[in-house]
C-alpha cells in the first residue's frame, strides 16, 4: 500500500474567486473546490492537485524543456527555492521563475532549454506566459466539465 503525504491547500492568498471569478487567478482552482476544500478527504484533495499538476506542467513545457533533472533539483536545492519534490519536475520550474525570473542568468545551469515558441523572451514574460496558459486550461476544464453540471434545468 502507498503512502501518500498530505496535500496541503494550494492557496497563494492571491484568490479571485471572492470577486466572481469561477477559476481563481491565483492557484487555479474552482470557487467550490476553495470554499469546500477543508471539508474534502486527502484523495478528492489529491484529484485536485494532480489536475492542477497536469496543467501547470503542461504550460511550463511549452514555454521550456527539462534536459537535466538532477542539475534542476540541484539547484532549487542550493537556491533554497520552495518546490515541493512530490510534484511533476515541471512544476518545480514554475517555482524556479516565481522565485527569481529575473535572476536567472544561463538556463543551462538550471538544466533547462527553452523550446522555440520562448525563444527571444525575458524569463519574467516567460513565466507571465506560463500562467496565462495554467489558468486557461483551468478555465477551459471548468467550462467544458464543471459548469454544464451546475446549471439547473
Amino acid at each position: 500500500m502507498a503512502i501518500y503525504k498530505k496535500v496541503r491547500t494550494p492557496c497563494i492568498g492571491v484568490c479571485s474567486t471572492g470577486i466572481g471569478d469561477n477559476v481563481c487567478r491565483g492557484c487555479k482552482r474552482f470557487a467550490h473546490e476553495v470554499i469546500d476544500w477543508n471539508g474534502y478527504t486527502e484523495e478528492q484533495r489529491r484529484i485536485i492537485a494532480d489536475r492542477r499538476d497536469g496543467y501547470l506542467a503542461n504550460a511550463v513545457r511549452s514555454q521550456l524543456e527539462i534536459v537535466d533533472q538532477y542539475l534542476l533539483l540541484s539547484q532549487l536545492r542550493h537556491q533554497q527555492i520552495r518546490f515541493n519534490e512530490d510534484q511533476n519536475p515541471y512544476c518545480w520550474v514554475f517555482e524556479l521563475l516565481r522565485a527569481g525570473a529575473s535572476q536567472i542568468g544561463e538556463l543551462a545551469d538550471y538544466g533547462l532549454v527553452r523550446t522555440p515558441i520562448a525563444r527571444g523572451a525575458s524569463l519574467v514574460e516567460v513565466r507571465r506566459r506560463i500562467d496565462e496558459d495554467f489558468y486557461a486550461l483551468s478555465v477551459a476544464y471548468y467550462q467544458r466539465f464543471v459548469a454544464p453540471g451546475l446549471q439547473t434545468a
